[in-house]
């Protein structure tokens, strides 16, 4: 194990006095503990359920707890300083003589990630294969993602019970991510926390815990699957957009290009977003013409900012070209598909030929939530209402916090208009429209919704506030440019738009 870092610390326990290389340096009652307890049994691994009873004295607490001042201390003292023990714990390493660590292979294309031996809390020496099994499920759930890098459970486990560094895991197994956690139980109720975390900083860039109980342990274990996967995805995009960012631009390869642009294209509000997006791709396709992400992502750059009314639909229709180029390529990557089906679908009304790309991505990644947003978009478009619903509830239950779900109620709003549910309708283009204010097909449809239900004042309040950021836009415009085939939806959407003052 690396000594790398590492800092010489002194710790009196009676005066609560806590040094750094002879100096003192203050830190939170907890973290003190921890490191205390840590000291006082440096010979051996302490278990996460040692340290969570004596630090936290008995209270029924979550494993994040300890996690944090873990991270803390590591901050202070060096990554290294606290070697963890998959499936069980973590050990002081002041003392310890270093680990040979064999340089593994070198880090691949796309995001990598480990997912360790989960810690069995359950004080139960039998519960160990479900816990094992449950990271095995999670293992064969996020391997479907083609954007990630999955290592194998046979490598993985060799871990089990060893001390070792995240850096060094990271470097033997040729992965920047790493996947921990552990599962704890109380009578039928089991409490499973997992954190994700950068192997060379162990810096963790994102934590979740489940609940449920054994009776419904298989319905458990895929909640877990679907939501890890569905969080792990873009998170991953957004974190590796960061570190993208920080290296040197003169050799910046495609794919970093690309990473700096994908959050971009998530939320394109305004023409300077749009333009900084696409000199990204430009650049990125200037390197690797043929690269399928890069061009899946001009595809939905221009989706969106259509969709946000930064341009016009003419103007997003200049991407058709390359959809259905992606479309006739025979992809895999269930993003390339669902980005390149929301295309033809919305811009080019070859609402079938989209429908399909976006169910063959969702048959090949359904834990995907940008494949279930665009997946009720197009079926919305269709006059399959319920069904859009359907895939916007998948999506909140994947991940409640993902950055896309504001454009997922649009989609929602829409399909409860179709349904005539009018109230539910406003409620949900109102949660929308607080998640992105500026979405210009939210605003729009937000104003068509009030009228429906008879709120005209609001509609035509909602109607201002669109024209007054598309001032140009018409009912003409509508006709010619809706996405949505009924024509009881059309048709009421537009004389709803039109009492609200649309002309």
């Amino acid at each position: 194990m690396s000594t790398k870092g590492l800092r010489q610390f002194s710790i009196d326990t009676d005066a609560r006095r806590f040094e750094i290389d002879g100096a003192a340096v203050a830190i939170g009652a907890r973290a003190f503990d921890v490191l205390a307890f840590l000291d006082a049994h440096a010979d051996r691994v302490v278990s996460k359920q040692e340290l969570l009873e004596t630090v936290w004295g008995g209270l029924s607490v979550e494993e994040g707890n300890l996690t944090v001042q873990i991270s803390a201390l590591r901050k202070l003292l060096g990554t290294d300083a606290i070697a963890t023990v998959p499936g069980v714990g973590y050990k002081l390493t002041r003392g310890a003589p270093a680990r040979a660590v064999p340089e593994g292979p070198a880090l691949p294309e796309k995001p990598s990630i480990a997912v360790l031996p989960f810690a069995n809390l359950t004080g139960d020496p039998a519960m160990a294969y479900l816990v094992d099994g449950i990271v095995s499920d999670l293992i064969a759930g996020i391997s479907r993602m083609p954007g990630l890098f999955v290592i194998a459970a046979s490598s993985s486990f060799k871990y089990k019970g060893e001390v070792v560094s995240l850096r060094d895991v990271g470097t033997e197994l040729g992965v920047r991510y790493v996947l921990e956690g552990s599962i704890q139980m109380g009578g039928n109720a089991l409490r499973i926390t997992t954190q994700l975390v950068e192997a060379e900083t162990g810096h963790t860039i994102w934590s979740e815990r489940f609940g449920g109980s054994t009776e419904d342990m298989f319905a458990l274990q895929d909640e877990i699957t679907e939501r890890t996967a569905a969080a792990l995805e873009p998170t991953v995009i957004f974190a590796e957009a960061g570190r993208a960012r920080h290296q040197p631009t003169d050799n910046i390869r495609a794919y970093d290009l690309c990473l700096q642009a994908a959050p971009r294209v998530m939320r394109v509000a305004t023409r300077a977003e749009f333009d900084i997006a696409m000199d990204l791709l430009d650049r990125a396709l200037a390197l690797d013409p043929d690269y399928a992400f890069a061009k899946a992502l001009v595809v939905r750059a221009h989706v969106m900012g259509t969709g946000a009314r930064a341009m016009t639909h003419d103007e997003g229709r200049k991407a058709l070209p390359t959809a259905y180029a992606l479309l006739d390529e025979q992809q895999t990557d269930p993003l390339v598909l669902t980005f390149a089906g929301h295309m033809v679908a919305y811009l080019g009304n070859d609402h079938e030929l989209g429908y399909r790309a976006i169910q063959r991505a969702k048959n090949i990644n359904p834990n995907s939530v940008m494949v279930r947003v665009s997946a009720a978009w197009v079926a919305a478009y269709m006059g399959h209402y319920r069904a859009a619903i359907e895939d916007a509830e998948a999506a909140y239950r994947l991940n409640p916090l993902d950055p896309n779900l504001g454009h997922c109620r649009a989609a929602h709003g829409y399909a409860l208009m179709g349904l005539r549910l009018y109230p539910e309708a406003v409620d949900w283009l109102e949660k929308a429209i607080a998640d992105d204010p500026s979405f210009g097909t939210t605003q729009q449809a937000l104003a068509a919704a009030y009228e429906l239900n008879g709120q005209h004042d609001k509609a035509c309040a909602a109607m201002r506030l669109y024209l007054a950021q598309t001032p140009d836009y018409t009912l003409s415009t509508y006709r010619e440019t809706s996405p949505f085939i009924e024509p009881a939806l059309r048709l009421g959407v537009e004389d709803a738009m039109q009492a609200a003052g649309l002309q």
